[in-house]
């Protein structure tokens, strides 16, 4: 699943190619958030000291039992960074050294400043106001509390209004990699997929390009949305290399919608899924990944790999869009989907570790350097 042998051919590819990303291009959107990472107190010790909620079932334990009486939960900010799965997997993908261009939600008619670092590394493009997102996170996981309203201010005509339709095709056209991600928090998402389908898709032509497309967590949307938006990712696979990314949680629930239920969680369940899924939603890859692993399907031949898990991350807001940084990375480099699976959970567990983006030199050294568990 992950041997010394895999990490020393992918580490010798990747040194092999080190000079290509800075020649790969990206065009991405079209979210943005506000992220606040917050902390749940369980025991405050004094002004300055408090002990933390550990994991979700204990807080879900604290609101239960607050049920007909009502109770007081204290949070407590660690951190305010830029936030949306755009965002960050964008600016991941620069770390990398790739020419990124942004189109989202990130201040509009001015750029809010927990922008402004990323607008040094990409060409950032903003059509509305941000989100908010305060990220609950605990050991076991995270809960995201979203302010969603000004994304619905990203529309097919909005778009051309206030970037520019010549300018959009252009991007289109031109990148290595076009992304678009968070479909869930995006209510015309679809909308917009559906009119690149029928005014700028049919003109494309010469090599094929691939676009990344990662739904979020879908579980609010009904099942006529998510099966339209399954269709037209379906339908950019005339014209581009697809990869369609999910979690876990989106893996089952994208399977229950096109009909494939299941309860086996074990790898071996989630490769059959994946395998399915791949196979119902027709396009180039499907990439599901786990906590502790990660496998991606291309005409239902599964590759999984195990991760660097770690049991108290520093920060796991952003892991996957991580994750998708570096598949995607592998993607454009041509390597292999076990390679790509891998460049993937180690993006994601550089971040996890140290809360920054790792560059190519990073991975390398924790490709050479694998982290004991």
């Amino acid at each position: 699943m992950n041997s010394p042998e895999l990490r020393d051919r992918c580490a010798q590819q990747l040194l092999a190619a080190s000079n290509r990303p800075s020649t790969l291009s990206a065009f991405v959107g079209l979210d943005g958030f506000v992220d606040e990472i917050i902390h749940v107190v369980d025991k405050r010790e004094n002004a300055e000291n408090y002990q933390r909620l550990p994991t979700i079932a204990k807080l879900a334990e604290r609101l239960h039992g607050a049920a007909g009486m009502s109770t007081n939960i204290e949070l407590v900010n660690q951190v305010i960074k830029l936030g949306g799965n755009g965002p960050i997997m964008a600016n991941a993908l620069a770390s990398f050294g790739l020419r990124v261009t942004y189109l989202g939600t990130l201040g509009y008619p001015t750029l809010h400043p927990v922008f402004s670092n990323f607008a040094q590394q990409a060409e950032v493009y903003s059509i509305a106001e941000p989100g908010h997102t305060d990220a609950l996170e605990f050991e076991d996981g995270k809960i995201m509390l979203g302010k969603h309203y000004p994304l619905k201010d990203v529309t097919w005509p909005n778009i051309q209004a206030r970037f520019g339709r010549e300018k959009f095709e252009s991007k289109f056209r031109s990148a290595d990699l076009v992304g678009f991600v968070n479909w869930t928090m995006l209510p015309y998402m679809s909308d917009v997929w559906a009119s690149l389908q029928k005014e700028l898709c049919p003109a494309l032509n010469g090599r094929r390009r691939t676009m990344f497309i990662d739904l979020a967590d879908p579980e609010k949307r009904t099942r006529e949305d998510i099966s339209r938006a399954l269709q037209l990712i379906a339908g950019f696979e005339k014209y581009f290399d697809v990869v369609l990314g999910l979690n876990e949680k989106e893996a089952v629930a994208i399977g229950e919608v096109v009909g494939v239920k299941t309860s086996d969680h074990s790898p071996e369940g989630m490769a059959k899924l994946t395998a399915e899924i791949n196979r119902l939603v027709p396009v180039s890859t499907v990439v599901v990944h786990p906590v502790t692993y990660a496998l991606a399907s291309s005409k239902q031949v599964v590759s999984l790999v195990e991760g660097p898990y770690v049991a108290k991350p520093l920060i796991t807001t952003g892991a996957g869009d991580h994750f998708n940084s570096g598949f995607c990375l592998g993607k454009l480099l041509g390597f292999e989907n076990e390679l790509c699976v891998l460049l993937g959970v180690t993006t994601s567990g550089h971040y996890v570790r140290t809360a920054h983006s790792p560059g190519i030199k990073d991975l390398l050294q924790m490709l050479q350097n694998w982290p004991a568990k």
